[in-house]
């Protein structure tokens, strides 16, 4: 199987160069080539990202179902296989309905904004061996993922501004806050595996993490940045429990409350597309790649690899909006300006003096000492716990009630109840 898997890689690979060949010796200009070659680029992507993105959502109703003790999707097809089908057919003949004082030039750019700032992460995202691994083998990498992934901010600004609503619109300026502030300690997160690989490539920090006298997956010596990447993440997907942005019981769902028929189905379907992007990130930066850590990578294709551990986060993303309740706006904001900000920059600076110490007294590790996670794994813990108090100290997520004494008009007052003994 491995070898097949790479016989598909290096097909692709000699298909697109053959194809760039092509175009230059008929005399294209280099700008069409670009273009046409990203064409044939998005084409390869969504072979892999649609199959996934069907199985997601199947499997999201499916799971949760099981987990609230429901029978889920289970008339079309074998246990409701083709219900994400059905669905797509439905969505596709429904009536697409239009404010009519809104932007409609822009009512519809903006879910092909959130769409494809979704798709082109997978750009860089390696799931092989080598450049032929990923689409484009950049060596800023990181900083790809991070400056793509903030354009969907555009599309959701755009979405609440052009519908002509003031809920929308209050709900695209509540969505960006959320958004702008949660990239802050995300990025901080992806600072400490950039200061321990001394790389911004994808391929560089998968292969630090591969099987060796030294590798380890960084979930191992990092899990302080993996827990603040996560909880980033699951707020810029607005999923439970922090999907405030968008839930019924808040501004009329959002910034899409003007959407209908294909074009709220491409919010949905670039949601779905995110939360894709989010677990392979996480598999990459964090579980090591396609390294089936602590196999030998001979002994499992690279491929099954991968799409088995981006299936896992998945069902864990799943578990916790199956599992935890709704938090408010203003906890959500707290959490990410006294906790997750704060605990990023104490994990840096003790991932900066580590770097400093392996550089200066252990320059026989080739690649980070897997004996930092013996001092990292107790200062995740010690941090989450002692951060916790300290928070909720702060004010965040606590509501102060004050004593509430009726007001009655001078000479209204009626007499004080007697006390009752028990």
């Amino acid at each position: 199987m491995g070898d097949v898997w790479h016989y598909i890689v290096q097909l692709f690979s000699e298909v697109r160069i053959d194809f760039v060949d092509a175009l230059e010796s008929a005399g294209l200009s280099s700008p069409l080539i670009v273009f046409l070659e990203s064409v044939v680029g998005i084409i390869l992507i969504l072979t892999f990202v649609f199959p996934m993105v069907i199985i997601f959502i199947w499997l999201e109703r499916r799971f949760i179902a099981w987990m609230q003790l429901r029978p889920g999707p289970n008339r079309c097809g074998p246990f409701g296989l083709l219900q994400p089908v059905a669905d797509a057919i439905k969505v596709l003949f429904k009536e697409i309905i239009e404010p009519t004082h809104g932007e409609k030039t822009l009512l519809w750019l903006a879910p092909v904004l959130v769409f494809f700032s979704a798709l082109m992460l997978f750009a860089v995202i390696p799931i092989g061996e080598g450049a032929k691994g990923a689409f484009a083998d950049l060596d800023i990498g990181v900083l790809y993922i991070v400056s793509i992934g903030s354009i969907g901010v555009i599309g959701v600004l755009t979405a609440g501004w052009a519908s002509s609503n003031k809920y929308a619109l209050l709900g695209s300026m509540r969505a960006i806050a959320q958004m702008v502030s949660y990239e802050i300690p995300m990025v901080l997160s992806l600072v400490a595996i950039v200061l321990m690989v001394g790389s911004m490539n994808l391929g560089k920090i998968v292969d630090a993490q591969a099987i060796g006298v030294h590798g380890v997956p960084f979930i191992l010596v990092q899990p302080l940045a993996l827990l603040v990447f996560f909880a980033a993440a699951i707020a810029e997907l607005n999923r439970s429990p922090m999907d405030q942005i968008e839930a019924e019981s808040e501004l009329t769902t959002g910034y899409f409350t003007e959407y209908s028929g294909m074009k709220f189905a491409t919010f949905f379907l670039g949601e779905y597309i995110n939360t894709l992007a989010v677990a392979t990130i996480t598999v990459t930066l964090f579980l090591g790649g396609w390294h089936a850590w602590p196999l030998p990578a001979d002994w499992i294709p690279a491929w099954l690899v991968f799409v088995t551990k981006v299936f896992l986060v998945f069902m864990f993303i799943l578990w916790l909006r199956a599992t935890l309740v709704r938090v408010r706006i203003d906890q959500i904001m707290a959490f990410c300006w006294k906790y997750l900000i704060p605990v990023s920059l104490i994990n840096i600076f003790v991932t900066a003096g580590e770097v400093l110490i392996w550089v200066e007294w252990m320059p026989a590790w080739e690649s980070f000492p897997w004996v930092f996670m013996f001092v990292n794994a107790p200062l995740a813990i010690v941090l989450t716990m002692v951060w916790s108090k300290m928070f909720f100290k702060l004010g965040g997520g606590r509501i102060e009630v004050r004593e509430v004494r009726p007001r009655y008009s001078q000479g209204d007052a009626p007499d004080a109840p007697a006390s009752v003994s028990a």
